[in-house]
Protein backbone atom coordinates (compact mmCIF):
# COMPACT_ATOMS: atom_id res chain seq x y z
CA UNK A 1 0.00 0.00 0.00
CA UNK A 2 2.82 2.12 0.88
CA UNK A 3 4.33 1.82 -2.99
CA UNK A 4 0.81 2.67 -4.23
CA UNK A 5 0.63 5.60 -2.06
CA UNK A 6 4.18 7.16 -2.89
CA UNK A 7 3.26 6.43 -6.56
CA UNK A 8 -0.27 8.59 -6.84
CA UNK A 9 1.82 11.62 -4.63
CA UNK A 10 4.62 11.81 -7.07
CA UNK A 11 2.58 10.71 -10.22
CA UNK A 12 -0.38 14.23 -9.26
CA UNK A 13 2.19 16.51 -7.74
CA UNK A 14 4.47 15.85 -11.07
CA UNK A 15 1.46 16.28 -12.77
CA UNK A 16 0.33 19.81 -11.09
CA UNK A 17 3.80 20.55 -11.04
CA UNK A 18 4.00 20.58 -14.90
CA UNK A 19 1.12 22.75 -15.45
CA UNK A 20 2.43 25.26 -12.82
CA UNK A 21 0.43 24.60 -9.82
CA UNK A 22 2.84 23.79 -6.40
CA UNK A 23 2.98 19.95 -5.81
CA UNK A 24 0.93 20.37 -2.20
CA UNK A 25 -2.10 20.39 -4.59
CA UNK A 26 -1.06 16.98 -6.40
CA UNK A 27 -1.09 16.02 -3.09
CA UNK A 28 -4.20 16.39 -2.08
CA UNK A 29 -5.84 15.57 -5.36
CA UNK A 30 -3.19 11.94 -4.48
CA UNK A 31 -5.31 11.62 -1.50
CA UNK A 32 -8.95 11.87 -2.89
CA UNK A 33 -7.75 9.83 -6.17
CA UNK A 34 -6.22 7.08 -3.55
CA UNK A 35 -9.14 7.24 -1.10
CA UNK A 36 -11.61 6.86 -3.97
CA UNK A 37 -10.01 4.03 -5.22
CA UNK A 38 -11.07 2.28 -2.08
CA UNK A 39 -7.30 1.52 -0.74
CA UNK A 40 -6.52 1.65 3.00
CA UNK A 41 -4.60 4.17 4.33
CA UNK A 42 -0.96 2.89 5.62
CA UNK A 43 -0.68 2.19 9.40
CA UNK A 44 1.51 5.20 10.52
CA UNK A 45 0.59 7.93 8.52
CA UNK A 46 -1.13 10.65 10.20
CA UNK A 47 1.80 10.22 12.74
CA UNK A 48 3.74 11.14 9.51
CA UNK A 49 1.71 14.16 9.22
CA UNK A 50 1.33 15.67 12.37
CA UNK A 51 5.03 15.65 12.66
CA UNK A 52 5.17 17.55 9.35
CA UNK A 53 2.56 20.26 11.24
CA UNK A 54 5.32 20.09 14.40
CA UNK A 55 8.24 20.41 12.20
CA UNK A 56 7.29 23.06 10.32
CA UNK A 57 5.80 25.23 13.28
CA UNK A 58 9.16 24.65 14.70
CA UNK A 59 10.88 25.77 11.33
CA UNK A 60 8.33 28.98 11.86
CA UNK A 61 9.93 29.38 14.92
CA UNK A 62 13.46 29.53 14.07
CA UNK A 63 13.32 32.39 11.82
CA UNK A 64 10.63 34.42 14.07
CA UNK A 65 11.23 37.59 15.19
CA UNK A 66 9.27 38.19 18.37
CA UNK A 67 9.68 41.95 18.34
CA UNK A 68 7.47 41.23 14.95
CA UNK A 69 4.65 40.02 16.57
CA UNK A 70 4.10 43.40 18.63
CA UNK A 71 3.81 45.51 15.99
CA UNK A 72 0.03 46.85 15.53
CA UNK A 73 -0.09 45.86 11.87
CA UNK A 74 0.15 42.27 12.90
CA UNK A 75 -1.63 41.70 16.72
CA UNK A 76 -4.40 44.66 15.97
CA UNK A 77 -4.29 43.59 12.11
CA UNK A 78 -5.02 39.64 13.56
CA UNK A 79 -7.83 40.60 15.63
CA UNK A 80 -9.48 42.55 13.08
CA UNK A 81 -9.54 40.62 10.57
CA UNK A 82 -10.79 37.67 12.61
CA UNK A 83 -13.77 40.08 13.93
CA UNK A 84 -14.25 41.14 10.29
CA UNK A 85 -14.25 37.42 8.62
CA UNK A 86 -16.18 35.58 11.62
CA UNK A 87 -18.85 38.63 10.89
CA UNK A 88 -18.92 37.81 7.07
CA UNK A 89 -18.91 34.14 7.20
CA UNK A 90 -21.77 34.18 10.01
CA UNK A 91 -24.03 36.38 7.94
CA UNK A 92 -23.12 34.58 5.00
CA UNK A 93 -24.08 31.08 6.13
CA UNK A 94 -27.49 32.29 7.36
CA UNK A 95 -27.87 33.63 4.11
CA UNK A 96 -27.88 30.69 2.66
CA UNK A 97 -30.26 28.55 5.33
CA UNK A 98 -32.43 31.26 5.20
CA UNK A 99 -32.96 31.37 1.19
CA UNK A 100 -32.33 28.00 -0.15
CA UNK A 101 -33.46 26.31 3.64
CA UNK A 102 -29.75 24.31 3.33
CA UNK A 103 -29.63 20.89 5.69
CA UNK A 104 -26.59 21.18 6.37
CA UNK A 105 -26.81 24.95 7.84
CA UNK A 106 -29.92 23.21 9.77
CA UNK A 107 -28.10 23.85 13.09
CA UNK A 108 -27.99 26.34 16.23
CA UNK A 109 -26.53 29.89 16.06
CA UNK A 110 -23.61 28.66 18.45
CA UNK A 111 -22.69 26.10 15.63
CA UNK A 112 -22.92 28.35 13.15
CA UNK A 113 -20.37 30.61 14.85
CA UNK A 114 -18.24 27.30 14.99
CA UNK A 115 -17.78 27.18 11.54
CA UNK A 116 -17.76 30.79 10.75
CA UNK A 117 -14.39 30.54 13.42
CA UNK A 118 -13.35 27.39 11.56
CA UNK A 119 -13.35 29.17 7.81
CA UNK A 120 -12.27 32.87 9.07
CA UNK A 121 -8.40 30.83 9.26
CA UNK A 122 -5.61 30.78 6.40
CA UNK A 123 -3.04 27.93 5.98
CA UNK A 124 0.02 28.38 7.66
CA UNK A 125 1.18 25.12 5.88
CA UNK A 126 0.59 26.85 2.45
CA UNK A 127 1.43 30.00 2.92
CA UNK A 128 4.90 29.15 4.34
CA UNK A 129 5.13 26.79 0.85
CA UNK A 130 4.23 29.20 -1.00
CA UNK A 131 6.82 31.77 0.18
CA UNK A 132 9.65 29.49 0.59
CA UNK A 133 8.94 28.64 -3.08
CA UNK A 134 8.92 32.33 -4.12
CA UNK A 135 12.04 33.36 -1.93
CA UNK A 136 9.52 35.55 -0.09
CA UNK A 137 9.71 34.63 3.40
CA UNK A 138 12.34 38.12 4.37
CA UNK A 139 10.33 40.24 2.38
CA UNK A 140 7.81 42.67 4.22
CA UNK A 141 4.78 40.99 2.47
CA UNK A 142 5.75 37.49 3.21
CA UNK A 143 6.88 39.06 7.42
CA UNK A 144 3.37 40.54 7.25
CA UNK A 145 1.66 37.66 6.08
CA UNK A 146 2.99 35.13 8.73
CA UNK A 147 2.55 37.21 11.18
CA UNK A 148 -1.16 37.28 10.78
CA UNK A 149 -0.78 33.40 10.63
CA UNK A 150 1.30 33.31 13.70
CA UNK A 151 -1.41 35.32 15.50
CA UNK A 152 -4.06 33.03 13.93
CA UNK A 153 -2.14 29.89 15.28
CA UNK A 154 -2.69 31.59 18.74
CA UNK A 155 -5.82 32.16 18.62
CA UNK A 156 -6.68 28.10 17.46
CA UNK A 157 -4.01 26.89 20.05
CA UNK A 158 -6.17 28.84 22.65
CA UNK A 159 -9.56 27.13 21.37
CA UNK A 160 -7.78 23.53 21.14
CA UNK A 161 -6.57 24.03 24.32
CA UNK A 162 -10.11 25.48 25.91
CA UNK A 163 -12.18 22.40 23.62
CA UNK A 164 -10.01 19.43 24.62
CA UNK A 165 -11.99 19.78 28.40
CA UNK A 166 -8.35 19.66 30.22
CA UNK A 167 -6.25 22.52 31.79
CA UNK A 168 -2.90 22.47 31.94
CA UNK A 169 -1.15 20.36 34.79
CA UNK A 170 0.69 23.35 37.49
CA UNK A 171 3.59 22.06 36.25
CA UNK A 172 2.85 23.85 33.05
CA UNK A 173 4.03 26.90 35.12
CA UNK A 174 7.51 25.96 34.94
CA UNK A 175 7.74 26.38 31.36
CA UNK A 176 8.22 30.56 31.90
CA UNK A 177 11.69 29.21 32.93
CA UNK A 178 12.47 27.94 29.52
CA UNK A 179 14.51 30.61 28.06
CA UNK A 180 16.71 29.95 30.90
CA UNK A 181 17.67 26.45 29.29
CA UNK A 182 19.08 28.66 26.08
CA UNK A 183 22.33 28.47 26.48
CA UNK A 184 21.98 24.78 27.22
CA UNK A 185 20.40 24.72 23.83
CA UNK A 186 23.03 26.51 21.90
CA UNK A 187 25.43 23.96 23.38
CA UNK A 188 23.67 21.05 22.07
CA UNK A 189 24.02 22.31 18.68
CA UNK A 190 27.40 23.34 19.16
CA UNK A 191 28.44 20.01 20.43
CA UNK A 192 26.57 18.07 17.05
CA UNK A 193 28.75 19.41 14.51
CA UNK A 194 27.32 19.35 11.22
CA UNK A 195 26.41 15.64 9.92
CA UNK A 196 23.65 13.30 10.69
CA UNK A 197 23.91 14.43 14.43
CA UNK A 198 22.96 17.63 13.81
CA UNK A 199 19.76 17.06 12.42
CA UNK A 200 19.14 14.22 15.09
CA UNK A 201 19.68 17.70 18.04
CA UNK A 202 17.10 19.26 15.67
CA UNK A 203 14.60 16.98 15.98
CA UNK A 204 15.60 16.02 19.85
CA UNK A 205 14.91 19.72 20.45
CA UNK A 206 11.78 20.22 18.11
CA UNK A 207 10.26 16.89 19.39
CA UNK A 208 11.74 15.85 22.72
CA UNK A 209 11.67 19.78 24.56
CA UNK A 210 9.27 21.31 22.80
CA UNK A 211 6.49 18.92 21.86
CA UNK A 212 6.48 16.18 24.37
CA UNK A 213 7.26 18.48 27.14
CA UNK A 214 4.61 20.89 26.28
CA UNK A 215 2.23 17.45 26.12
CA UNK A 216 3.49 16.23 29.17
CA UNK A 217 2.20 19.19 31.08
CA UNK A 218 -1.23 19.62 28.88
CA UNK A 219 -0.43 21.77 27.05
CA UNK A 220 -0.48 21.47 22.66
CA UNK A 221 2.51 19.36 21.39
CA UNK A 222 2.61 22.20 18.60
CA UNK A 223 2.64 25.31 20.56
CA UNK A 224 5.67 23.77 22.19
CA UNK A 225 7.89 23.15 18.63
CA UNK A 226 6.74 26.80 18.04
CA UNK A 227 8.36 27.94 21.56
CA UNK A 228 11.52 25.86 21.49
CA UNK A 229 12.06 27.43 18.09
CA UNK A 230 11.68 30.96 18.62
CA UNK A 231 14.62 30.07 21.46
CA UNK A 232 16.83 29.51 18.90
CA UNK A 233 15.85 31.82 15.93
CA UNK A 234 18.73 34.45 17.67
CA UNK A 235 21.01 31.58 17.16
CA UNK A 236 24.01 31.86 14.30
CA UNK A 237 22.70 28.62 13.54
CA UNK A 238 19.75 29.03 13.66
CA UNK A 239 19.15 28.89 10.01
CA UNK A 240 21.87 26.20 9.27
CA UNK A 241 19.83 23.93 11.71
CA UNK A 242 16.36 25.34 9.67
CA UNK A 243 18.42 24.10 6.15
CA UNK A 244 19.36 21.37 7.35
CA UNK A 245 15.62 19.91 8.25
CA UNK A 246 13.90 21.45 5.33
CA UNK A 247 13.91 17.87 3.51
CA UNK A 248 12.87 16.45 6.00
CA UNK A 249 10.10 18.74 7.23
CA UNK A 250 9.20 18.86 3.05
CA UNK A 251 8.76 14.91 3.15
CA UNK A 252 6.18 14.73 6.23
CA UNK A 253 4.15 17.10 4.98
CA UNK A 254 3.31 15.19 1.98
CA UNK A 255 1.88 12.63 4.26
CA UNK A 256 -0.21 15.29 5.82
CA UNK A 257 -1.73 16.54 2.55
CA UNK A 258 -2.13 13.23 1.03
CA UNK A 259 -3.83 12.54 4.79
CA UNK A 260 -6.38 14.78 3.90
CA UNK A 261 -7.65 13.62 1.20
CA UNK A 262 -8.58 10.16 2.73
CA UNK A 263 -11.08 12.01 5.14
CA UNK A 264 -13.86 9.95 3.14
CA UNK A 265 -15.56 10.00 0.27
CA UNK A 266 -17.30 13.20 -0.98
CA UNK A 267 -20.70 13.45 -2.96
CA UNK A 268 -21.93 16.18 -5.26
CA UNK A 269 -24.17 17.91 -2.31
CA UNK A 270 -20.65 18.26 -0.68
CA UNK A 271 -18.76 19.09 -3.76
CA UNK A 272 -21.12 22.13 -4.36
CA UNK A 273 -21.21 23.03 -0.71
CA UNK A 274 -17.36 23.07 -0.86
CA UNK A 275 -17.49 25.47 -4.30
CA UNK A 276 -19.74 27.61 -2.56
CA UNK A 277 -17.88 28.02 -0.01
CA UNK A 278 -14.44 28.69 -2.31
CA UNK A 279 -16.69 31.55 -3.76
CA UNK A 280 -17.00 33.44 -0.86
CA UNK A 281 -12.65 33.88 -0.72
CA UNK A 282 -12.58 37.05 -2.77
CA UNK A 283 -14.68 38.57 0.17
CA UNK A 284 -12.28 36.81 2.63
CA UNK A 285 -9.02 38.68 0.52
CA UNK A 286 -10.89 41.63 0.46
CA UNK A 287 -11.40 41.79 4.26
CA UNK A 288 -7.40 40.82 4.46
CA UNK A 289 -6.89 43.33 2.23
CA UNK A 290 -8.56 46.51 3.98
CA UNK A 291 -7.17 45.61 7.07
CA UNK A 292 -3.54 45.76 6.09
CA UNK A 293 -4.06 49.00 4.30
CA UNK A 294 -5.07 50.36 7.71
CA UNK A 295 -1.77 50.97 8.51
CA UNK A 296 0.04 52.55 5.70
CA UNK A 297 1.08 50.19 3.17
CA UNK A 298 1.56 50.26 -0.42
CA UNK A 299 -1.28 48.98 -2.55
CA UNK A 300 1.51 46.05 -3.72
CA UNK A 301 2.31 44.90 0.06
CA UNK A 302 -1.23 44.65 1.00
CA UNK A 303 -2.23 42.67 -2.60
CA UNK A 304 0.95 40.66 -2.37
CA UNK A 305 -0.01 39.91 1.45
CA UNK A 306 -3.52 39.28 1.12
CA UNK A 307 -3.43 37.10 -2.12
CA UNK A 308 -1.16 34.93 0.05
CA UNK A 309 -3.66 33.88 2.64
CA UNK A 310 -6.23 33.72 0.01
CA UNK A 311 -7.18 30.13 1.09
CA UNK A 312 -8.49 27.92 3.67
CA UNK A 313 -7.00 26.61 6.37
CA UNK A 314 -5.84 22.94 7.83
CA UNK A 315 -7.52 24.40 11.30
CA UNK A 316 -10.81 24.22 9.72
CA UNK A 317 -10.30 20.80 9.55
CA UNK A 318 -9.34 20.15 13.21
CA UNK A 319 -12.46 22.71 13.93
CA UNK A 320 -15.18 20.50 12.45
CA UNK A 321 -13.45 17.48 13.85
CA UNK A 322 -14.09 18.53 17.05
CA UNK A 323 -17.88 19.75 15.74
CA UNK A 324 -18.28 16.44 14.59
CA UNK A 325 -16.94 14.46 17.79
CA UNK A 326 -18.91 16.41 20.32
CA UNK A 327 -21.99 15.77 18.21
CA UNK A 328 -22.51 19.47 17.15
CA UNK A 329 -22.13 19.20 13.16
CA UNK A 330 -23.08 16.26 10.55
CA UNK A 331 -20.07 14.43 9.52
CA UNK A 332 -20.46 15.58 5.96
CA UNK A 333 -19.18 18.44 7.11
CA UNK A 334 -15.88 17.27 7.65
CA UNK A 335 -15.58 16.33 4.25
CA UNK A 336 -17.01 19.59 3.31
CA UNK A 337 -14.05 21.39 5.00
CA UNK A 338 -11.61 19.08 3.55
CA UNK A 339 -12.45 19.38 -0.06
CA UNK A 340 -13.10 23.29 0.70
CA UNK A 341 -9.50 23.64 1.86
CA UNK A 342 -8.36 21.69 -1.31
CA UNK A 343 -9.93 23.89 -3.89
CA UNK A 344 -9.00 26.83 -2.03
CA UNK A 345 -5.11 25.64 -2.16
CA UNK A 346 -5.58 25.18 -5.86
CA UNK A 347 -7.34 28.74 -6.61
CA UNK A 348 -4.68 30.28 -4.44
CA UNK A 349 -1.33 29.11 -5.35
CA UNK A 350 -1.68 30.88 -9.23
CA UNK A 351 -2.76 33.77 -7.27
CA UNK A 352 0.24 33.71 -5.17
CA UNK A 353 2.40 32.92 -7.70
CA UNK A 354 1.37 35.18 -10.59
CA UNK A 355 0.33 38.07 -7.83
CA UNK A 356 3.50 40.46 -10.14
CA UNK A 357 0.79 40.37 -12.61
CA UNK A 358 -2.32 40.91 -11.07
CA UNK A 359 -0.72 43.72 -9.16
CA UNK A 360 0.10 45.53 -12.91
CA UNK A 361 -3.57 44.58 -13.87
CA UNK A 362 -4.97 45.97 -10.82
CA UNK A 363 -2.48 48.70 -10.05
CA UNK A 364 -4.53 51.95 -11.10
CA UNK A 365 -7.69 51.16 -9.29
CA UNK A 366 -6.07 49.68 -5.88
CA UNK A 367 -3.02 52.80 -5.87
CA UNK A 368 -6.34 54.98 -5.30
CA UNK A 369 -7.05 53.96 -1.88
CA UNK A 370 -3.64 53.91 -0.46
CA UNK A 371 -3.08 56.44 2.64
CA UNK A 372 -1.38 59.51 2.36
CA UNK A 373 0.77 58.36 4.82
CA UNK A 374 3.47 55.94 4.16
CA UNK A 375 4.41 53.05 6.83
CA UNK A 376 8.25 53.44 7.67
CA UNK A 377 8.68 50.11 6.18
CA UNK A 378 7.13 50.44 3.08
CA UNK A 379 8.30 53.74 2.24
CA UNK A 380 10.43 54.51 -0.91
CA UNK A 381 14.07 53.47 -0.24
CA UNK A 382 16.87 56.63 -0.15
CA UNK A 383 20.25 56.14 0.12
CA UNK A 384 21.54 59.39 -0.49
CA UNK A 385 24.34 60.81 -2.97
CA UNK A 386 26.15 57.14 -2.03
CA UNK A 387 28.69 56.10 -4.70
CA UNK A 388 29.88 52.56 -3.76
CA UNK A 389 27.16 50.18 -2.28
CA UNK A 390 27.69 46.77 -0.49
CA UNK A 391 24.24 44.29 -0.57
CA UNK A 392 25.24 41.42 2.04
CA UNK A 393 26.73 42.57 4.97
CA UNK A 394 28.00 39.94 6.49
CA UNK A 395 31.89 38.64 6.71
CA UNK A 396 32.91 39.57 3.44
CA UNK A 397 30.54 42.63 2.99
CA UNK A 398 31.40 43.79 6.33
CA UNK A 399 35.24 43.13 4.93
CA UNK A 400 34.51 45.06 1.70
CA UNK A 401 32.98 47.85 3.09
CA UNK A 402 35.90 48.90 5.30
CA UNK A 403 38.18 48.31 2.20
CA UNK A 404 36.06 50.80 0.30
CA UNK A 405 36.81 53.41 2.77
CA UNK A 406 40.41 53.31 1.91
CA UNK A 407 39.28 54.68 -1.14
CA UNK A 408 35.69 56.50 0.03
CA UNK A 409 34.90 58.16 2.38
CA UNK A 410 32.18 57.42 4.97
CA UNK A 411 29.37 59.70 3.15
CA UNK A 412 30.01 58.13 0.19
CA UNK A 413 29.25 54.18 0.94
CA UNK A 414 26.21 52.60 1.93
CA UNK A 415 25.71 49.00 2.85
CA UNK A 416 22.45 47.23 2.50
CA UNK A 417 21.34 44.41 4.59
CA UNK A 418 17.94 42.39 5.37
CA UNK A 419 18.43 40.91 8.72
CA UNK A 420 17.43 43.26 11.55
CA UNK A 421 20.32 42.32 13.96
CA UNK A 422 23.01 42.62 11.48
CA UNK A 423 21.99 45.90 10.31
CA UNK A 424 22.05 47.10 14.33
CA UNK A 425 25.33 45.18 14.55
CA UNK A 426 26.79 47.07 11.74
CA UNK A 427 25.49 50.47 12.87
CA UNK A 428 26.72 49.74 16.21
CA UNK A 429 30.20 49.77 14.58
CA UNK A 430 29.89 52.84 12.61
CA UNK A 431 29.17 51.98 8.85
CA UNK A 432 25.86 53.45 7.09
CA UNK A 433 24.00 50.38 6.71
CA UNK A 434 20.12 50.20 5.41
CA UNK A 435 17.45 47.74 6.06
CA UNK A 436 16.37 45.81 3.19
CA UNK A 437 16.11 42.49 0.84
CA UNK A 438 17.88 43.10 -2.53
CA UNK A 439 16.17 39.44 -3.08
CA UNK A 440 13.03 40.61 -3.15
CA UNK A 441 11.87 42.89 -5.94
CA UNK A 442 9.80 45.24 -3.72
CA UNK A 443 13.32 46.67 -2.73
CA UNK A 444 14.24 47.10 -6.08
CA UNK A 445 10.59 49.29 -7.14
CA UNK A 446 11.24 51.03 -3.42
CA UNK A 447 14.84 51.73 -4.77
CA UNK A 448 15.43 55.89 -5.94
CA UNK A 449 16.52 55.23 -9.33
CA UNK A 450 18.55 58.20 -9.90
CA UNK A 451 21.61 57.35 -7.77
CA UNK A 452 25.16 58.42 -8.84
CA UNK A 453 26.56 54.89 -7.93
CA UNK A 454 29.90 54.05 -9.17
CA UNK A 455 30.56 50.31 -8.09
CA UNK A 456 28.12 47.89 -6.46
CA UNK A 457 29.54 45.16 -4.32
CA UNK A 458 27.38 41.69 -4.61
CA UNK A 459 28.53 40.07 -0.89
CA UNK A 460 25.33 37.79 -0.45
CA UNK A 461 26.35 34.43 0.26
CA UNK A 462 24.02 32.94 -1.82
CA UNK A 463 24.71 32.76 -5.93
CA UNK A 464 21.27 33.08 -6.34
CA UNK A 465 20.27 35.88 -4.77
CA UNK A 466 23.66 37.95 -6.14
CA UNK A 467 22.31 36.94 -9.98
CA UNK A 468 18.98 38.58 -9.30
CA UNK A 469 20.46 41.54 -7.31
CA UNK A 470 22.69 41.53 -10.71
CA UNK A 471 19.86 41.30 -13.15
CA UNK A 472 17.51 43.94 -11.10
CA UNK A 473 20.67 46.97 -11.28
CA UNK A 474 20.68 46.04 -14.94
CA UNK A 475 17.04 46.10 -15.93
CA UNK A 476 16.66 48.85 -14.06
CA UNK A 477 19.76 50.59 -16.01
CA UNK A 478 21.36 52.26 -12.94
CA UNK A 479 24.85 52.66 -14.16
CA UNK A 480 27.50 51.93 -12.56
CA UNK A 481 30.43 48.79 -12.12
CA UNK A 482 29.26 45.45 -10.73
CA UNK A 483 31.52 42.76 -8.33
CA UNK A 484 30.37 40.01 -7.05
CA UNK A 485 31.58 36.81 -4.87
CA UNK A 486 30.83 33.68 -6.48
CA UNK A 487 31.74 29.76 -4.87
CA UNK A 488 32.59 27.79 -7.88
CA UNK A 489 34.04 28.96 -11.16
CA UNK A 490 30.83 28.07 -13.29
CA UNK A 491 28.90 30.76 -11.27
CA UNK A 492 31.94 33.10 -11.88
CA UNK A 493 31.29 32.42 -15.82
CA UNK A 494 27.40 33.06 -15.32
CA UNK A 495 27.97 36.38 -13.19
CA UNK A 496 30.17 37.26 -16.75
CA UNK A 497 27.67 36.71 -19.27
CA UNK A 498 24.96 38.65 -17.24
CA UNK A 499 27.49 41.50 -17.65
CA UNK A 500 29.18 41.66 -14.08
CA UNK A 501 32.29 43.29 -14.57
CA UNK A 502 34.18 41.11 -11.81
CA UNK A 503 33.48 38.41 -10.33
CA UNK A 504 35.25 36.73 -7.34
CA UNK A 505 35.84 33.08 -6.65
CA UNK A 506 36.46 33.15 -2.83
CA UNK A 507 38.00 29.90 -2.08
CA UNK A 508 40.11 30.38 -5.49
CA UNK A 509 41.31 33.64 -4.48
CA UNK A 510 41.37 33.00 -0.71
CA UNK A 511 44.82 31.04 -0.91
CA UNK A 512 46.46 34.02 -2.64
CA UNK A 513 45.35 36.75 -0.09
CA UNK A 514 46.66 34.12 2.25
CA UNK A 515 50.32 34.14 0.49
CA UNK A 516 49.80 37.82 0.58
CA UNK A 517 49.49 38.04 3.95
CA UNK A 518 52.09 35.60 4.86
CA UNK A 519 54.45 38.09 3.18
CA UNK A 520 53.56 40.98 4.88
CA UNK A 521 52.91 39.79 8.56
CA UNK A 522 56.00 37.70 8.96
CA UNK A 523 58.44 40.74 7.18
CA UNK A 524 59.18 37.99 4.63
CA UNK A 525 61.07 39.48 0.84
CA UNK A 526 58.86 41.32 -0.91
CA UNK A 527 56.20 39.55 -2.38
CA UNK A 528 56.69 38.57 -5.95
CA UNK A 529 54.53 40.14 -9.05
CA UNK A 530 52.47 37.92 -10.41
CA UNK A 531 53.28 36.55 -14.13
CA UNK A 532 50.39 34.32 -14.76
CA UNK A 533 47.58 32.77 -14.38
CA UNK A 534 45.56 35.96 -13.31
CA UNK A 535 41.80 35.94 -13.86
CA UNK A 536 40.78 38.98 -15.78
CA UNK A 537 39.33 42.15 -14.47
CA UNK A 538 41.01 41.09 -10.67
CA UNK A 539 43.37 44.42 -9.22
CA UNK A 540 46.29 44.02 -7.28
CA UNK A 541 44.29 44.45 -3.99
CA UNK A 542 41.25 42.46 -4.60
CA UNK A 543 41.94 39.93 -2.37
CA UNK A 544 41.95 41.63 1.07
CA UNK A 545 38.20 41.98 1.24
CA UNK A 546 37.97 38.29 1.68
CA UNK A 547 40.32 38.68 4.39
CA UNK A 548 39.66 41.54 6.49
Amino acid sequence: MLVILVSFAFGFGLALARIGLPPMVGFLIAGFAYNMAGLAPPAGLDTIANLGITLLLFSIGLKLDVRGLLKAEIWSGATTQMLFSIAFMCGAFLLVREAFGASLLDVSMGTILLLSFAFSFSSTVFAVKVLEDKGDMSALYGRIAIGLLIMQDLFAVLFLSLTAGKIPSIWALGLIGLPLVRPVLYRLLDLAGHGELFVLSGLFIALGLGAELFSLVGMKADLGALVVGVLLAGYHRASELSYALFSFKELMLVGFFLSIGMTGLPTMEMLLAAFLLCLLLPFKTGIYYFVISLFGLRARTNLFASLTLTNYSEFGLIVAAIAVGQGLLSSEWLMIAAMAVSISFALSAPLSMHAEHVYRLMQGWLCKFERKTCHPLDAPIDPGSVRAMVIGMGRIGMGAYDELLKTYSEDDICGVEHNPSRVDSNRAQGRNVLLGDACDTDFWLKLRKDLNLEIVILAMPKHQGNMFAARQLLNYEIECRIAAIAHYQEEVEELSRIGVCSAFNMYERAGAGLVRIAFESCKLPEYPSRQGGESEGFAEDETKPVLS
